[in-house]
């Protein structure tokens, strides 16, 4: 088997609609993201240790960072459906503030998907610039896939 390179732009973002659970939406505008990995762990050093550093992980957690340009229909003034969607989740809190989001390459035959909570990032450009738009997803619990159809 011969192992290739592939292009982080063959990568698709999905949100579930919270108001209609299990319909998806692409956001779209995506240039750039990231997939962050974070570790709690515990210290177990003790006298039979012998100075010597003992640790154990406990916890791990995972994030998604998407960056883009903000989209708009020049017509109508409405944004992207998908970018919508996020901003409604972001506005949402306890119980409510977790939605699902999935992603996969292309050629992928299954989704990954987490439920998850999300931030928006700062928004802004400059007066050459197209307005950018960021968000990212912390997961809650573990991940699932599902085959895509």
């Amino acid at each position: 088997m011969a192992l290739q390179k592939y292009n982080a732009r063959d990568v698709d973002f999905q949100i579930e609609d919270f108001a209609s659970p299990g319909t998806w939406i692409t956001i779209a505008g995506i240039d750039t993201f990231t997939k962050g990995f974070t570790e709690e762990t515990t210290d177990t050093t003790n006298f039979a240790s012998q100075g010597q550093e003992e640790s154990q992980k406990m916890q791990i957690g995972k994030t998604l960072g998407i960056q883009g340009k903000r989209l708009r229909d020049h017509i109508t003034g409405a944004g992207d459906p998908g970018q919508a969607k996020v901003e409604g989740l972001n506005e949402r809190l306890g119980e409510d503030s977790l939605g699902r989001v999935r992603f996969s390459h292309k050629s992928d035959s299954t989704w990954e998907v987490w439920t998850a909570r999300v931030g928006l990032g700062d928004q802004g450009g400059g007066n050459n610039d197209k307005t950018s738009w960021s968000a990212t997803f912390t997961r809650s619990g573990v991940s699932s896939s599902v085959a895509k159809p």
